[in-house]
Protein backbone atom coordinates (compact mmCIF):
# COMPACT_ATOMS: atom_id res chain seq x y z
CA UNK A 1 0.00 0.00 0.00
CA UNK A 2 1.28 3.53 -0.49
CA UNK A 3 1.79 6.01 2.05
CA UNK A 4 -0.25 8.43 -0.09
CA UNK A 5 -3.53 5.55 0.30
CA UNK A 6 -2.50 4.80 4.01
CA UNK A 7 -2.20 8.82 4.16
CA UNK A 8 -6.20 8.74 3.33
CA UNK A 9 -7.52 6.16 4.67
CA UNK A 10 -6.10 7.04 7.90
CA UNK A 11 -7.32 10.84 7.07
CA UNK A 12 -10.96 8.88 6.13
CA UNK A 13 -11.02 6.85 9.75
CA UNK A 14 -10.16 9.64 11.33
CA UNK A 15 -12.87 12.52 10.09
CA UNK A 16 -15.41 9.57 10.21
CA UNK A 17 -14.66 9.86 14.32
CA UNK A 18 -14.76 12.65 14.34
CA UNK A 19 -18.43 12.86 12.87
CA UNK A 20 -19.89 10.41 14.84
CA UNK A 21 -18.40 11.96 18.12
CA UNK A 22 -20.23 15.45 16.69
CA UNK A 23 -23.55 13.46 16.20
CA UNK A 24 -23.42 11.70 19.12
CA UNK A 25 -22.99 14.86 21.18
CA UNK A 26 -25.78 16.82 19.20
CA UNK A 27 -24.34 18.23 15.95
CA UNK A 28 -24.40 21.84 16.82
CA UNK A 29 -23.84 21.89 20.45
CA UNK A 30 -27.47 22.69 21.49
CA UNK A 31 -29.48 19.65 20.16
CA UNK A 32 -29.35 16.37 21.83
CA UNK A 33 -28.43 13.23 19.74
CA UNK A 34 -31.30 12.09 17.53
CA UNK A 35 -31.90 9.41 19.51
CA UNK A 36 -32.64 11.36 22.51
CA UNK A 37 -34.98 13.94 20.60
CA UNK A 38 -37.70 14.64 22.88
CA UNK A 39 -40.90 13.79 20.48
CA UNK A 40 -43.93 15.53 22.70
CA UNK A 41 -47.13 13.49 21.90
CA UNK A 42 -50.65 14.14 23.05
CA UNK A 43 -52.06 13.84 26.55
CA UNK A 44 -54.61 14.60 28.62
CA UNK A 45 -54.86 16.45 32.10
CA UNK A 46 -57.05 18.35 34.38
CA UNK A 47 -58.24 21.98 34.50
CA UNK A 48 -60.45 23.77 36.67
CA UNK A 49 -63.15 23.48 33.48
CA UNK A 50 -62.74 19.96 33.36
CA UNK A 51 -60.02 17.46 31.24
CA UNK A 52 -57.89 19.03 28.30
CA UNK A 53 -56.06 17.18 25.61
CA UNK A 54 -53.67 18.47 23.59
CA UNK A 55 -55.76 16.93 20.62
CA UNK A 56 -58.24 19.78 22.15
CA UNK A 57 -55.78 22.43 20.60
CA UNK A 58 -54.92 21.46 17.25
CA UNK A 59 -55.03 24.44 14.66
CA UNK A 60 -53.34 26.59 17.72
CA UNK A 61 -49.94 27.21 18.40
CA UNK A 62 -49.82 25.64 22.03
CA UNK A 63 -46.67 27.29 24.50
CA UNK A 64 -45.86 24.66 26.89
CA UNK A 65 -44.46 25.39 30.19
CA UNK A 66 -43.64 22.95 33.40
CA UNK A 67 -43.78 24.53 36.75
CA UNK A 68 -45.64 24.95 39.70
CA UNK A 69 -47.68 27.63 41.43
CA UNK A 70 -45.03 28.24 44.68
CA UNK A 71 -42.03 28.62 42.34
CA UNK A 72 -40.33 31.91 43.62
CA UNK A 73 -38.62 33.27 40.70
CA UNK A 74 -38.43 31.36 37.15
CA UNK A 75 -42.06 30.86 36.67
CA UNK A 76 -43.59 34.29 37.20
CA UNK A 77 -40.73 35.78 34.96
CA UNK A 78 -41.75 33.03 32.35
CA UNK A 79 -45.34 33.37 33.02
CA UNK A 80 -44.97 37.02 32.57
CA UNK A 81 -43.12 36.67 29.18
CA UNK A 82 -45.81 34.94 28.12
CA UNK A 83 -48.07 37.23 29.00
CA UNK A 84 -47.07 40.04 27.64
CA UNK A 85 -46.30 37.79 24.37
CA UNK A 86 -49.71 37.37 24.56
CA UNK A 87 -50.74 40.82 24.38
CA UNK A 88 -48.75 41.60 21.89
CA UNK A 89 -50.59 39.53 19.47
CA UNK A 90 -53.41 40.80 17.48
CA UNK A 91 -57.04 39.47 18.32
CA UNK A 92 -56.56 36.97 15.66
CA UNK A 93 -53.40 35.74 16.69
CA UNK A 94 -54.00 35.54 20.25
CA UNK A 95 -57.03 33.51 19.26
CA UNK A 96 -54.78 30.75 17.48
CA UNK A 97 -52.26 30.73 20.67
CA UNK A 98 -52.84 29.23 23.59
CA UNK A 99 -50.13 29.21 26.61
CA UNK A 100 -50.53 25.59 29.06
CA UNK A 101 -48.93 26.05 32.36
CA UNK A 102 -48.82 22.49 33.49
CA UNK A 103 -47.74 21.41 37.39
CA UNK A 104 -44.88 19.75 38.41
CA UNK A 105 -46.23 19.33 41.48
CA UNK A 106 -49.84 17.97 41.88
CA UNK A 107 -49.48 17.34 45.82
CA UNK A 108 -50.28 20.87 46.24
CA UNK A 109 -51.32 22.45 42.50
CA UNK A 110 -55.07 21.63 42.56
CA UNK A 111 -56.86 22.82 39.27
CA UNK A 112 -59.02 25.35 41.11
CA UNK A 113 -55.17 27.25 42.37
CA UNK A 114 -53.29 26.43 38.87
CA UNK A 115 -56.72 28.69 37.70
CA UNK A 116 -56.25 31.64 39.77
CA UNK A 117 -52.53 31.61 39.31
CA UNK A 118 -52.77 31.05 35.46
CA UNK A 119 -55.55 33.94 35.66
CA UNK A 120 -53.32 36.79 37.21
CA UNK A 121 -50.98 36.37 34.52
CA UNK A 122 -53.59 36.31 31.20
CA UNK A 123 -56.63 34.96 31.29
CA UNK A 124 -56.21 33.40 28.12
CA UNK A 125 -53.50 31.05 29.69
CA UNK A 126 -54.44 27.65 31.10
CA UNK A 127 -53.40 25.61 34.03
CA UNK A 128 -53.23 22.02 34.11
CA UNK A 129 -52.22 19.29 36.29
CA UNK A 130 -52.53 15.53 36.68
CA UNK A 131 -51.72 12.13 38.81
CA UNK A 132 -47.97 11.93 39.66
CA UNK A 133 -47.54 9.21 37.12
CA UNK A 134 -49.48 11.05 34.09
CA UNK A 135 -46.82 13.96 35.21
CA UNK A 136 -43.76 12.07 34.92
CA UNK A 137 -45.44 10.91 31.41
CA UNK A 138 -45.81 13.92 29.54
CA UNK A 139 -42.52 15.56 31.08
CA UNK A 140 -40.66 12.15 29.36
CA UNK A 141 -42.26 12.56 26.40
CA UNK A 142 -41.33 16.28 26.11
CA UNK A 143 -37.45 16.25 27.78
CA UNK A 144 -38.60 17.79 30.38
CA UNK A 145 -37.24 17.17 34.06
CA UNK A 146 -38.25 17.92 37.43
CA UNK A 147 -36.90 17.21 41.41
CA UNK A 148 -38.97 17.38 44.44
CA UNK A 149 -36.46 19.19 46.98
CA UNK A 150 -36.77 18.06 50.60
CA UNK A 151 -38.99 19.80 52.40
CA UNK A 152 -37.88 22.42 54.48
CA UNK A 153 -38.82 22.70 58.54
CA UNK A 154 -42.09 24.50 58.06
CA UNK A 155 -43.27 21.70 55.53
CA UNK A 156 -42.50 23.89 52.51
CA UNK A 157 -40.26 22.45 49.27
CA UNK A 158 -38.96 23.76 46.54
CA UNK A 159 -39.36 21.43 43.03
CA UNK A 160 -36.31 21.87 40.86
CA UNK A 161 -37.75 22.12 37.14
CA UNK A 162 -36.83 22.52 33.33
CA UNK A 163 -37.50 26.67 32.72
CA UNK A 164 -38.26 26.28 28.65
CA UNK A 165 -41.09 26.68 26.90
CA UNK A 166 -42.05 24.01 24.52
CA UNK A 167 -43.64 25.08 20.97
CA UNK A 168 -45.86 23.11 19.64
CA UNK A 169 -47.53 23.68 16.28
CA UNK A 170 -50.86 23.62 15.07
CA UNK A 171 -50.30 19.76 13.85
CA UNK A 172 -49.85 18.55 17.54
CA UNK A 173 -46.35 18.05 16.82
CA UNK A 174 -43.11 19.77 19.24
CA UNK A 175 -41.76 22.28 16.77
CA UNK A 176 -39.22 23.56 19.09
CA UNK A 177 -38.11 25.49 22.13
CA UNK A 178 -37.98 28.73 23.69
CA UNK A 179 -35.22 29.30 26.26
CA UNK A 180 -35.79 30.97 29.28
CA UNK A 181 -35.09 34.51 29.64
CA UNK A 182 -36.31 35.13 26.26
CA UNK A 183 -38.35 38.77 26.40
CA UNK A 184 -41.69 39.04 24.72
CA UNK A 185 -40.49 39.82 21.45
CA UNK A 186 -38.81 36.62 20.85
CA UNK A 187 -41.99 34.94 22.05
CA UNK A 188 -44.04 36.65 19.39
CA UNK A 189 -41.62 36.04 16.96
CA UNK A 190 -41.71 32.12 17.61
CA UNK A 191 -45.36 31.97 18.23
CA UNK A 192 -45.84 34.53 14.36
CA UNK A 193 -43.47 31.88 12.85
CA UNK A 194 -45.92 28.70 13.30
CA UNK A 195 -49.39 30.35 13.07
CA UNK A 196 -51.42 28.74 10.37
Amino acid sequence: MSKRLGFLLAALVIGLAGAAWWVQRGGHGSMPALAERPVGGDFTLQTANGPISLRDLRGKVVLLYFGYTHCPDVCPASMAAGSQALTRLSPEERGKTRLLYVSVDPARDTPARLKEYTAYFHPDMIGATGTPEQIAAVTRAYGASYARQAARPDGGYAVDHSAQTYVIGPDGRLAGEIEYGANAAKVVDTVRKFLP
